[in-house]
């Protein structure tokens, strides 16, 4: 599809068109029309409509909650606003949303509700309101602590007894209205804002909140529901073309659903097929539309010609197809892309005729080296990247890539709101600003540490090689390499007195006896008062001591001395002068001891230096230990735990010296320890507050013109605009005065007429005078309302900032800030007296008096608005990072600050300014402005929830191999790359993402070739669509068009296809209303169209589960999912492999719990991540409100008296009701929960898949067989995951019909588990890899019988054979057929070697023990063993089968009498009689379709098929009754 074959279209005259129109009427009227056919497909919620109008409130609130407010109050009254078509509706919302937001984010707001991103977050409050329940005749109403009322009279007699009732749960995403008072009882609103109703209450309760008597928080509640559903996108639908070597299709007639024939594209405006553009013409020649219609049905027909390729033909089909694509122009190559990759099966033939030219393979060979070494990409890989950010097609789906571009769109408009140019945005975003998780640790190169050793001067190590070269030598793994460099540092801080001093210091020794590579310190903390001597203090004589014998001998001696006086300390006893004198007198008999530890001792050098030390770092309470520097957690300080860990780190550390070694950043003659101390993790001292990585961040990125002194006009502006106003009127202190750019801006916030806050600022000052990296600036936060008296301190800091020159205001404002001046201007000194030299007095003095406080008062506005401070309490704003507020006594001093500035010069501040410095802004004042400049885009960046590192990506050359498209100039744009090769399932799902981004955003888009070679098979065997729009579309009278969907017009009629949803990893859908078999789509027998409709059924819940006292996953554990008033709503059994768990829930607050029975008597839940609750509550709540993936983490601990029970004993499940309870929860064919109980051990539990009408009808006929030859109950379980909507209709009345319970069970692959493409290889892995979590625990024996079995015998005879211990029990493979011997691969090659002459069994009919299969974790090493060998595409060719099979030696089988599975194929005729289940297997050598061999090989088939079929009919017209009934009963309400 090229430029040229577009402008053919209309060059041909029209002459020549009459000819062609002739032509063809001729070979239609031989052909005989039918029309083409079409595949829909479409999926839904299976909740109601959600309104556009609440969806849009919720994009606003993740904004902010400001903004949700203003458009709740805006859209008040949206109703009586707009003429009442869909479309003036949501024009409407998008006009009142877009007051609030930026262009870009109102594209973001169209796509999220042409996504119905939101949907899920407006139906969890409906959930929540549910649980309420909503009192009767109330369209809004409002819950007070529990209790529910719809008017104001009984708001406030709520309100009055609302404190005797507990305060409700709020969850995360709750709608707290602004300035509610937090001690007031909350009052909860739910209601549906745009309706009248809302309007009166919110009125209602708002007045209450501004007198300060509630806090209001409102939850979307919707009184009527609308009947329709939420047509969902962001999916593909994939029909793949099946095999027809085996006929697997039912040969009954399906009846024709009535189908709304408009999805065809009738109205597509270009409408293209082989170069016509028939859209065109049918606009320029109405009058020749049928003969249009027949020309291009022939096209198509020609098109759809699907005739095999040769393999010398296939190639190439990589290279050709990107060569078609590029050589479109680029406006279209993206939509080339779409249309080939995604109609492929159809276009190979036509792209086989294409040529490459050698620059497109030659400049695609070359980038495919940079994949290759910079990104891991193979020919044939894809990958793309959002402004350097990596998304994984494979795990993100459309959600995540939708908060990726809203995340991407406010950091690059906040820079763009700074006035920064566009072409720098990419430059800044590339910075990585984001604080380092690393362990931060301290400077050990300080003298207060007493170093026992040292590795590079010390005569024992002598021998050991120097060069740091030697890292790189190759060693045994866990072999730790003696260097003569001291890489590894080990610090003792510890006062000598405490118990586990001793212990400590032995495991110092042992490392130190042991010649372990380690430098060892120890820092002695001890009293440091003058007239305490050694004689008197254990410590202070220890200190004494260890410096004497370092004096007198050396540090070895003095640390072999110390451990001496440690070992006299009884068990649990103490340290005491005794003990070391002792010591000395032995080791220096001739020494006057008094004079070592006596009062006029010269002996105490490092005595005051380690206290200082310990104290200046911060490191925690004693004792500590450090390795280069970081502190261990105190856990690892046991001394065995100390000794592994620290074993550990050396090895660990190892690697990273290797790799410094390897760049050359570290060299023989580096000092090791100076390297050490310059990674950015060292701080001078660590402080939790300043170190944590949970960081608030005021909104800088704004620019306007106000200023804090005028006050009225300060109080109209919101955060951002305050926050931008107080940076506007800030005036700041710097070390000298000059014109250099600051990376640092403290802003210091406290009572200046209190101590406490006055001792901030000073320490703030001393800070400053000694860096010129930092500016600070001031912000009072007055105590008491400000007035003359209570502000002097303040008033003056103001006036001398604003009248004086820096210098002068500097050294006025350090002596204001000390204690003596603040008392002598109580007393009633002249402030005049403390002016310092220089100062002009008199202008200082007229500010200092005049009566304005308007800056006191924005100031006091802004603490209690913006920072959410309690009056006069102090807090540090650093770069826009607000640290606070700081606690009464908490210290935070010069070191503090000193921390605080070189993390912000490590992590961020340096990279920005030397970024602004590049921009060279042209002021006068340009020191202020570029200083602003980097504390707003440090502010702004910093901000940004932490991501991956951006990829750094200075492609080769994009000159021919790549479609490059251009962004509007001036605009903000993405920096999107994407590698592709075009002929692969990735670029099918790529190419309309890629399409839909162009639409929605500004980009700077590069798709990137990356094409494979030498393909010996067809690359792509399917067809696919993407279901995604870039907003909400709209039919022709203003109303809603139908909903997203995928349609696959035009298809070809020959091949047999099969539909798959390939759908985000947490959406569980299955097929409704529909009556074709959509695993067999044949076109040829359809009328027109096939419409699949799917609904998504569950949203899941995923985790995984530890005991923390074992590190293990507790196989068994059974946790629920339900509500408060019903808590048992699903369940689930945690596997070994990672502890996962998954259960299926929809959009609402849910609490998860474990099961009652064993697993709530043997544990309980110890902490819990991920979830809406607590950690310490003991209920886990888990709100799901959105359609992205949730994965929580929960931590369980054995009850003490329970230590050692297991949960998978023998004698578990007899007292364990808990289960059979939950067995009648829904699909179980009657039968109360007791007569279930009796019954428990006489039930017989058939497991069997199907997917495709055929089977399902093989399924009801082997369901049959079973019960017509048992008289024990009978209970099925089927995989609901792949049944048609036929089956599941059936299936109740079967059930009432004979007799027998059944449930449906599903489970969705995990994600970490190697994902099958194919969906017969999926329906295989479901039969053998989930069996231990399928099924209750209850259940402990289950027969899986295959679809296409006919049984002959009671069944119960195999549930009670005895396996002799073996899990499960397989009949093996028939060998008396001799014809067939050629085809046994199992007696042959790999097989005949691995099973070492053990039967190969075959999978069809097996028995499974599931109390010693789960015991025996069977299926977590069935797992474990299917995720390494499927990895290989060419190993399990019979996944169910094979995969037992390979597993004989680790899981054994037992092996089932040869009768119980007869099948033809490989069984020879005399062994019929005896058959207990014939099993109708294919057959490689007839290919025998399964309908036709079933009739011949078993008799009975046929009666069994027709009794079946008699019951159908009956069904059906009951049905069509009702129906019918129904249907006058409507017409006369109409």
């Amino acid at each position: 599809m090229n430029a040229g074959s577009y402008g053919a279209g209309f060059g041909i005259g029209v002459r020549m068109w009459l000819l062609w129109v002739l032509l063809l009427s001729l070979l239609s009227a031989v052909s005989g029309g039918a029309d083409s056919k079409a595949v829909t497909t479409s999926l839904t919620t299976k909740w109601a409509d959600t309104p556009l109008l609440l969806e849009a409130s919720e994009f606003l609130a993740e904004e902010s909650q400001e903004k949700f407010w203003d458009f709740v109050e805006a859209s008040q009254n949206i109703e009586g606003e707009h003429d009442d078509t869909d479309q003036a509706y949501y024009d409407l919302i998008v006009k009142k949303a877009g007051a609030l937001l930026s262009s870009i984010q109102v594209n973001m707001l169209k796509f999220a509700l042409s996504l119905r991103a939101y949907s899920a977050t407006v139906y969890s409050f409906q959930q929540i309101a549910s649980n309420e329940p909503p009192p009767s005749g109330c369209s809004a109403f409002f819950s007070v602590h529990g209790e529910k009322t719809c008017d104001e009279e009984g708001l406030a007699t709520l309100l009055k007894s609302a404190p005797e009732r507990r305060k409700p749960y709020l969850f995360k995403g709750d709608h707290k209205y602004p300035g509610s008072n937090p001690d007031a009882p909350v009052v909860i609103l739910y209601g549906e804002f745009g309706k009248p109703d809302f309007q009166r209450l919110h009125q209602v309760i708002s007045s209450k909140v501004n007198e300060g008597l509630a806090t209001y928080v409102l939850r979307h509640y919707l009184a009527n529901p609308s009947g329709k559903k939420v047509y969902l996108s962001g999916y593909g639908v994939e029909l793949a073309i099946k095999s027809q070597e085996y006929k697997a299709k039912d040969d009954t007639q399906v009846q024709e659903a009535e189908v709304n024939a408009t999805v065809i594209g009738e109205n597509d405006p270009v409408d293209e097929v082989q170069g016509f553009l028939f859209g065109k013409l049918k606009t320029l020649y109405p009058e020749l539309k049928e003969q249009l219609k027949e020309l291009r049905k022939h096209l198509v027909e020609s098109t759809n010609d699907m005739a095999p390729l040769k393999v010398w033909q296939m190639q190439d089909l990589s290279f050709q197809t990107a060569a078609r694509i590029l050589a479109a122009p680029a406006v279209e190559a993206l939509t080339v892309m779409k249309d080939l990759s995604q109609n492929f099966p159809t276009k190979a033939r036509s792209i086989t005729k294409t040529v490459v030219n050698s620059e497109i393979r030659k400049e695609i060979g070359e980038n495919q080296k940079f994949f290759k070494g910079t990104l891991g990409l193979q020919p044939g890989d894809s990958a793309l990247f959002i402004n350097g950010l990596h998304i994984d097609l494979d795990t993100q789906d459309i959600f995540s890539v939708f908060e990726v571009l809203r995340s991407e769109a406010r950091v690059m408009e906040g820079l763009r709101s700074l006035h920064i140019d566009t072409l720098y945005i990419h430059d800044i975003l590339k910075l990585n600003v984001q604080p380092s998780e690393s362990d931060y640790a301290v400077d050990i190169r300080n003298s207060a540490i007493s170093w026992i050793n040292n590795l590079e001067t010390d005569h024992r190590y002598s021998s050991w090689p120097y060069n740091v070269q030697e890292l790189l030598r190759p060693t045994f793994p866990g072999v730790i390499r003696q260097i003569r460099k001291n890489f590894h540092n080990l610090v003792i801080i510890l006062e000598p007195t405490q118990e586990n001093a001793a212990e400590l210091l032995s495991v110092a020794e042992m490392f130190y006896a042991n010649n372990i590579p380690l430098r060892i310190g120890l820092v002695f903390v001890v009293s440091d008062e003058d007239d305490i001597d050694g004689m008197q203090d254990a410590g202070v004589a220890l200190v004494r001591a260890y410096n004497y014998i370092s004096d007198e001998v050396d540090s070895q001696s003095a640390f072999e001395a110390v451990i001496s006086m440690f070992n006299r300390v009884p068990i649990g006893g103490k340290l005491s002068v005794g003990d070391v004198v002792k010591v000395l007198e032995k080791r220096f008999p001739y020494v006057e001891v008094s004079s070592v530890l006596g009062a006029d001792s010269n002996y105490d050098s490092n005595r005051k230096e380690g206290r200082a030390y310990y104290q200046q770092t911060g490191v925690g309470p004693l004792p500590v230990v450090m390795y280069n520097g970081i502190p261990y957690q105190r856990e690892q300080l046991d001394p065995d735990e100390l000794e592994t860990v620290t074993m550990q780190k050396i090895l660990e550390t190892t690697s990273f010296y290797q790799r410094a070694v390897y760049l050359g950043e570290l060299a023989t003659d580096h000092d090791v320890v100076d390297f050490i101390m310059n990674q950015p993790n060292v701080v001078p001292r660590i402080n939790p507050r300043v170190l944590s990585t949970s960081r608030t961040y005021l909104d800088l990125s704004d620019t306007n013109n106000f200023f804090v002194d005028d006050y009225a006009r300060f109080l109209t502006l919101d955060t951002k605009e305050k926050s931008t106003a107080v940076a506007n009127s800030m005036n700041y202190m710097t070390k000298k005065d000059d014109g250099f750019i600051r990376p640092v801006t403290f802003w210091v916030v406290g009572d200046f007429d209190k101590p406490s806050g006055r001792q901030l600022l000073y320490d703030a000052i001393r800070h400053m005078k000694t860096s010129n990296n930092v500016r600070l600036g001031m912000i009072n936060n007055p105590s008491a309302a400000p007035s003359a008296e209570t502000s002097r301190l303040a008033r003056a800091i103001w006036a001398a900032m604003q009248t004086q020159f820096a210098n002068n205001a500097k050294n006025f404002i350090t002596k204001l800030a000390k204690e003596e001046t603040a008392a002598a201007l109580e007393t009633g000194v002249d402030i005049g007296e403390f002016a310092v030299g220089g100062m002009d007095v008199s202008l200082f003095k007229d500010a200092y008096e005049g009566p304005k406080f308007d800056f006191l008062f924005s100031h006091a506005a802004y603490c209690r608005d913006v920072l959410k401070l309690k009056k006069g309490q102090n807090a540090v704003i650093s770069n826009g990072r607000i640290i606070g507020p700081l606690e009464e006594e908490e210290v935070f001093n010069q070191d503090d600050f000193l921390l605080l500035e070189s993390i912000i010069l490590k992590t961020s501040g340096e990279r920005i300014k030397s970024k602004v410095q590049q921009f060279g802004i042209e002021e006068d004042r340009i020191s202020l402005r570029a200083s602003d400049l980097v504390m707003k885009v440090d502010a702004l960046l910093s901000s940004q929830p932490k991501g991956e590192a951006r990829v750094e990506y200075d492609f080769a050359d994009d000159r021919y191999s790549a479609v490059k498209i251009r962004p509007k100039e001036g605009d903000v744009y993405f920096n999107v790359v994407a590698v592709v090769d075009p002929v692969t399932r990735d670029a099918q799902k790529l190419a309309p993402l890629l399409l839909v981004l162009k639409q929605l955003v500004n980009v700077n888009l590069r798709v990137f070739m990356n094409c494979q070679s030498k393909l010996s098979e067809i690359p792509l065997k399917s067809f696919y669509r993407h279901v995604l729009e870039p907003e909400v579309a709209f039919q022709a009278d203003g109303s809603f068009s139908p909903g997203p969907m995928a349609r696959f017009l035009d298809m070809p009629q020959s091949p047999l296809f099969t539909l798959n949803l390939n759908t985000p990893e947490s959406w569980m859908v299955e097929s409704v209303h529909t009556r074709y078999d959509l695993d067999n789509i044949y076109l040829e027998e359809v009328e027109n169209i096939v419409a699949a409709e799917y609904e998504l059924e569950h949203l899941l819940l995923e985790g995984h589960c530890f005991d923390v006292s074992s590190g293990q996953p507790p196989r068994g554990l059974q946790f629920t999912l339900g509500t408060a008033s019903e808590p048992v709503i699903m369940d689930t059994i945690v596997m070994a492999n990672l502890g996962y768990f998954q259960l299926k829930a929809n959009p609402g607050a849910w609490i998860l719990k474990m099961r009652k029975g064993r697993s709530d008597d043997i544990y309980k839940i110890y902490s819990h991540e991920g979830t809406d609750s607590p950690a310490e509550s003991d209920d886990i709540i888990v709100v799901l409100n959105n359609f992205k993936s949730r994965i929580i983490k929960v931590k369980v601990q054995k009850k003490p008296d329970k230590f050692n029970e297991e949960l998978l004993s023998d004698a578990t499940e007899e007292n364990d009701a808990g289960f059979w309870k939950s067995l009648a929860r829904g699909f179980t064919g009657g039968g109360k929960p007791e007569e279930l109980k009796q019954e428990k051990d006489d039930v017989i539990n058939i497991f069997s898949v199907a997917s495709g009408h055929l089977y399902e009808r093989f399924l009801r006929i082997m369901m049959l067989s079973v019960l017509k030859n048992t008289k024990t109950p009978v209970k099925f379980w089927f995989l609901k995951n792949y049944l048609s909507p036929t089956f599941k209709e059936f299936i109740p009345h079967m059930a009432k019909q004979y007799g027998f319970q059944y449930e449906l069970v599903q489970y969705k692959w995990p994600r970490w588990l190697h994902q099958q493409t194919e969906k017969q290889r999926i329906i295989w892995g479901y039969k053998i890899l989930f069996l231990d979590v399928l099924f209750p625990l209850a259940v402990d024996k289950i027969l899986f019988v295959d679809a296409d079995q006919i049984v002959r015998t009671d069944l119960k005879e195999l549930r009670d054979f005895d396996l002799e211990g073996a899990p499960y029990g397989y009949t093996p493979f028939c060998e008396s057929r001799k014809e067939m011997d050629g085809y046994r691969f199992w007696k042959s090659g790999y097989w005949a070697s691995h099973l070492a002459g053990r039967r190969y069994h075959i999978s069809a009919l097996y028995v499974v023990d599931l109390k010693k299969f789960r015991k025996i974790a069977a299926g977590d090493r069935l797992r474990g063993q299917y995720q390494g060998l499927s990895q290989d595409p060419n190993s399990l060719s019979n996944l169910d089968q094979d995969l037992p099979n390979n597993m004989i030696h680790q899981v054994p089988i037992k092996s089932l009498p040869q009768e119980w599975l007869w099948c033809e194929t490989w069984c020879d005729d005399s062994t019929k009689r005896s058959a207990k289940t014939i099993d109708l297997c294919n057959n490689p050598m007839t290919k025998e379709p399964k309908l036709q061999a079933a009739v011949r090989i078993v008799a009975e088939w046929t009666d069994y098929d027709q009794e079946i079929k008699r019951l159908q009919t009956r069904v059906q017209e009951r049905v069509n009754h009702t129906k019918q009934t129904q249907g006058t009963d409507v017409h006369t309400e109409l």
